[in-house]
């Protein structure tokens, strides 16, 4: 999703719902496996960027379907951020990061996209 979109977005749920923007929110990314990457590869790249994004305010946890109608191979990626404020510096982190080469970030991207295909994201506010 584009860094301009995603921000629109954050806006619009943070004016939609005032009293409940310092919830937590959470980044739900439904992406597949590719051909050639196993589960263990993938949860070695997620290990990787937990640990360089802990001091961000970042983290993720994959959840594993035992029965879905979304197929095969798909998993869900459910990042965590302490708030809407907190999630937007995260991800205009990872944006500044990308495009710069041997980067953390751009590495991390590269090694996230030989091993999976994203096929949805949504974000959420938790509800206290």
């Amino acid at each position: 999703m584009r860094p301009k979109t995603l921000s629109v977005l954050i806006v619009t749920a943070m004016l939609s719902v005032p009293l409940t923007a310092s919830a937590d929110m959470l980044d739900v990314i439904r992406t597949s496996l590719n051909d050639g990457c196993s589960m263990e590869k993938y949860l070695a790249i997620v290990d990787d960027f937990n640990a360089y994004y802990k001091d961000k305010g970042y983290q993720t946890e994959i959840l594993v379907p035992l029965h879905s109608e979304l197929g095969a191979g798909v998993v869900i990626w459910v990042g965590r951020s302490a708030s809407v404020e907190v999630f937007g510096k995260a991800y205009d982190h990872w944006e500044l990061e990308l495009d710069k080469p041997g980067s953390t970030v751009s590495k991390l991207s590269a090694r996230f996209g030989e091993c999976t295909t994203d096929r949805s994201r949504a974000s959420y506010i938790t509800a206290k």
